[in-house]
């Protein structure tokens, strides 16, 4: 037996660094089937892989699971709206906030501060699946909520984008809708000169016109919320840095109105809400009632 693990560490040890070399030689964004494999073999080093897969492989496999229906959604519904978060930007700030933060920030070429938002954009799966190594290991307790939290937001957000096609703005601005932005988001992939290896998440078909509700607005909100509830106000106020650069930054780069942002925002609270009350009303009485078929239990016999 001590053998097996210690094989097991050294194929974890080996694992480890094979994905680092490869990922020095090729970078590429870290998408969840692969920082999957890479914790598998981190976890394997420390004879908890098997812990970790139970885990989180129900989590990356129902996020990739999203991203696949995300792609379907142009081909079922080809009816793509373009106008309605352009009014309403226009009616909550007078202008459109795009416009006005490239004018106030682009400058024909790429700054320091595009690469710091674009960072924060593409964080959108690290953070969730790395917050949730967090709460499993520091807040057991509260880990299938936190995750139920981000699956419910996801899948509400699929079915409004199944609902209503939206263009982002850079889509918009393509098609005359609005004035001629920059897509920062892809000057600034340029500019990294960071591609892929192959992955199953390479496979999935991106959907141009999933921009509303922003999910990155939705995950980033989700991540201040609990992170507030589970560590406390000090720690909410440093995690609050990433929402604000996710609020800014994919407005200012053309991937977002204001609309989407505020709307992400929503279905992060409504998800949090929902969660909660399974958590505190719906589960405990469905379990109560799972018992009792299950176990036969029976009820008190009355007090005399």
């Amino acid at each position: 037996m001590r053998v097996k693990q210690w094989l097991l560490r050294g194929i974890g040890l080996a694992g480890t660094i094979a994905c680092l070399v490869v990922f020095v030689l090729h970078p590429s964004w870290p998408t969840p089937d692969k920082l999957l494999v890479f914790l598998t073999f981190v976890f394997m080093i420390f004879g908890q892989a098997l812990a970790m897969l139970k885990r989180l492989l129900p989590f990356v496999v129902i996020l990739l699971a999203y991203e696949s229906f995300r792609s379907f959604v142009p081909s079922l519904n080809t009816h793509v709206h373009y106008t309605l978060m352009i009014r309403a930007d226009q009616a909550l700030f007078g202008t459109l906030p795009t416009i006005t933060l490239q004018h106030w920030l682009w400058h024909g070429h790429v700054q320091w501060y595009d690469f710091m938002f674009y960072g924060a954009y593409m964080l959108h799966f690290i953070l969730p699946l790395g917050f949730a190594l967090v709460v499993w290991k520091l807040r057991a307790a509260q880990y299938w909520r936190v995750i139920g939290t981000y699956l419910t937001a996801s899948f509400a957000g699929f079915l409004t984008f199944l609902l209503f096609p939206a263009a982002p703005p850079w889509l918009a601005a393509q098609q005359h809708y609005i004035p001629h932005i920059e897509r920062v988001s892809s000057d600034v992939f340029f500019a990294m000169g960071i591609g892929n290896f192959p992955s199953l998440y390479n496979k999935l078909s991106p959907n141009p016109v999933a921009a509303v509700p922003s999910l990155h607005a939705a995950y980033a909100t989700i991540l201040v919320l609990f992170v507030y509830k589970l560590f406390g106000k000090k720690w909410a106020a440093l995690a609050a840095v990433y929402p604000v650069l996710i609020y800014v930054g994919t407005v200012y780069m053309g991937e977002h109105y204001a609309f989407d942002e505020l709307l992400g925002i929503a279905y992060a609270l409504a998800s949090y809400g929902v969660m909660l009350l399974w958590a505190n009303k719906i589960w405990p009485k469905l379990a109560h009632l799972f018992e009792r078929w299950t176990f036969g239990l029976k009820e008190p016999a009355p007090s005399r």
